[in-house]
């Protein structure tokens, strides 16, 4: 302990100066800071809580209202006793049509089953032709109902995904009359909420008592409900895995952390409201708690501005203390340029002498190692200008050429210039690098020049259909994005045949899309395999392959260039084929973008 108050007596007053006044005012902000942090820190955790709660309330109230709206229209039909008498069938039948034309946003299909068995709907032929077995039962627990009750949510023939709104009818003498059915429109009610829970951080799941989940899993949710909730692979529709559901169903009402694929999740759980549902809001948690983040930021920023301020306030104040210290501090406070580093004069033989060389030294040594960098970061650009300019696999070129050498020792000289000829249409469109986009025509071109290469290669192993619209080849696209699609189904979906493979490739225009269906009857792939092909960016390039591109890339480029509403789907199982849809936009080739590419 002396012999450190020995050396600490030994420091110079500036430097004991600038440490108490440094240590003792971070001391002292930090300690407010803190406290000011935590205050803060937990109103802004009651705002969000509180937010999330309203977003739930307000939901709840829509379902209430869905509810009020359905028992409106029950009420409405069992004051209609005379639909229910013998011989009004088709006046039932058209005044449930009417009831649905009107009320279409609430519900999917309106019955009217008489306690005979007998069954009336505004879809009659449609029930007369599928049926419903779920009505029946449903009609017996009404009879021993007082009231109207909500049905678990099932799969209707006539309705899809649905719930049934039961309301048993009664005659005046209380004899039990029929029963009134109508299966709520789940599809609809989701994409309702779901333009409210839209989020690429958020999303919702409905569920009911029982922990069956209520909401449609096929249509209205948004994209995130895919990325953040877990969902069992290779089925479809989606389903939420069992586990994450009983889960979900456990969860405590209010707001409650879970695991999710993502990472950690917050859910937030209404009670159950008048449907016996409960709606739990699912939201990232650096998005939920995005303000408390914020709010750290803030400090952050704040505390490093602090620390500035006191740094160079203690550091003025040293000025005043050591004046040989001053010219040395304002010499390094000039240093902003590397190329232009001033250095300072070492007259002085004591300390501060010693401190001027060595501190000429390190920017001399500063300014090499500036220069050195530039140079490697130059060196790197170089190398990777010239890897991308190398496109193509020189194991396709040297085997293509060894193929054309053995066509010629053979006297094939019809197949030799064709070959040829395809050969250098082919590197020709590869090495154009006036435009990264072109028309399907001209891309379809390119991937018959390739297949051509391959047939000659691999003589009957395959067979390419294309059959192209006239509507479509005039459409735009990124240049070889089906070369590596038909590469794939070559090499990994009928390399492996005994037999002639196909591939097939269709393109029409849906709904202002151009959609390319590529389609082959090779081994195709379990769920593991497909996934591993959207994987396989990771993996180093096939010596098979024409340019190394793989599946992942095409989709991935697809995506950067047109968003995320384009791209790929990939549907295989095993000995049954591949089948990719792709999807794009249907216009031609951006001009503009090709003018500069050539200009320049």
């Amino acid at each position: 302990m002396r012999h450190r108050l020995r050396e600490f007596s030994r420091w110079s007053m500036a430097l004991k100066h600038f440490l108490f006044l440094f240590t003792g005012t971070s001391v002292l902000f930090g300690v407010l800071a803190w406290n000011n942090l935590r205050d803060a820190e937990s109103l802004f955790r009651k705002q969000v809580l509180g937010d999330a709660q309203l977003i739930i309330d307000r939901t709840n109230l829509y379902l209430d209202a869905y509810l009020d709206s359905v028992q409106n229209i029950l009420l409405l039909l069992s004051t209609r006793e005379d639909l229910l008498e013998p011989g009004a069938e088709e006046k039932a039948a058209e005044v449930l049509r009417r009831y649905a034309e009107k009320n279409g946003s609430l519900y999917r299909t309106m019955y009217l089953v008489r306690a005979d068995g007998r069954v009336l709907t505004n879809a009659q032929v449609n029930y007369e032709i599928i049926g419903n077995a779920h009505l029946l039962p449903l009609a017996d627990k009404a009879r021993s109902s007082y009231g109207m009750f909500i049905s678990e949510p099932y799969d209707s023939p006539l309705s899809g995904r649905t719930a049934a709104f039961v309301l048993p009818l009664t005659g005046a003498d209380g004899s039990f009359r029929g029963a009134a059915v109508v299966e709520a429109d789940l599809t609809r009610l989701t994409s309702s909420l779901a333009s409210v829970m839209n989020s690429r951080n958020q999303t919702f799941a409905i569920i009911t008592g029982k922990g069956a989940p209520v909401h449609a899993f096929d249509a209205g949710l948004p994209l995130s409900a895919y990325r953040l909730l877990p969902y069992q692979s290779g089925v479809f529709p989606p389903q939420l895995q069992a586990d994450f559901l009983a889960a979900a169903a456990e969860l405590p009402v209010g707001t409650a952390e879970l695991d999710g694929p993502q990472g950690r999740l917050v859910a937030v759980k209404s009670g159950m409201n008048r449907l016996g549902w409960h709606f739990i809001a699912f939201y990232e948690t650096d998005y939920f708690y995005q303000n408390i983040l914020s709010l750290y930021d803030n400090y952050k920023t704040a505390a490093a501005v602090w620390i500035v301020l006191l740094f160079l306030s203690s550091l003025f104040l040293s000025r005043y203390i050591t004046h040989p210290l001053r010219t040395l501090v304002a010499k390094m406070d000039r240093v902003r340029d590397m190329e232009v580093l001033p250095s300072i004069s070492a007259t002085r033989e004591d300390e501060i002498g010693r401190l001027a060389r060595s501190y000429n030294a390190m920017m001399e040594r500063i300014h090499g190692l500036v220069q050195e960098i530039k140079e490697a970061e130059h060196a790197k650009r170089q190398l990777t200008l010239k890897m991308l300019q190398s496109q193509i696999a020189p194991h396709f070129l040297y085997n293509t050429l060894a193929c054309i050498s053995s066509l010629a020792k053979q006297q094939k000289i019809e197949e030799v210039r064709e070959t040829v000829k395809a050969l250098v249409g082919l590197l020709s469109f590869s090495f154009d690098k006036s435009t990264e986009f072109v028309t399907l025509e001209e891309e379809l071109e390119g991937l018959r020049m390739y297949a051509y290469i391959q047939q000659v290669r691999y003589g009957d192993k395959f067979t390419l259909e294309c059959e192209a619209s006239s509507e479509t080849l005039a459409c735009g696209m990124l240049k070889l994005t089906l070369q590596p699609l038909v590469e794939n189904a070559i090499f990994h979906g009928l390399a492996s045949l005994k037999r002639t493979g196909r591939i097939r490739l269709r393109t029409k225009r849906v709904r202002g899309r151009l959609v390319i269906l590529l389609r082959d009857d090779g081994v195709g792939m379990d769920p593991e395999q497909l996934q591993s092909l959207f994987a396989e960016r990771h993996k180093a390039p096939s010596r098979h392959r024409f340019t190394g591109i793989g599946v992942m890339n095409v989709h991935e480029r697809i995506r950067l260039h047109y968003g995320t509403d384009y791209g790929l789907q990939v549907f295989s199982r095993p000995g049954q084929g591949t089948l990719i849809r792709m999807e794009l936009p249907s216009q031609p080739p951006p001009a503009p973008v090709r003018q500069e590419t050539a200009a320049s």
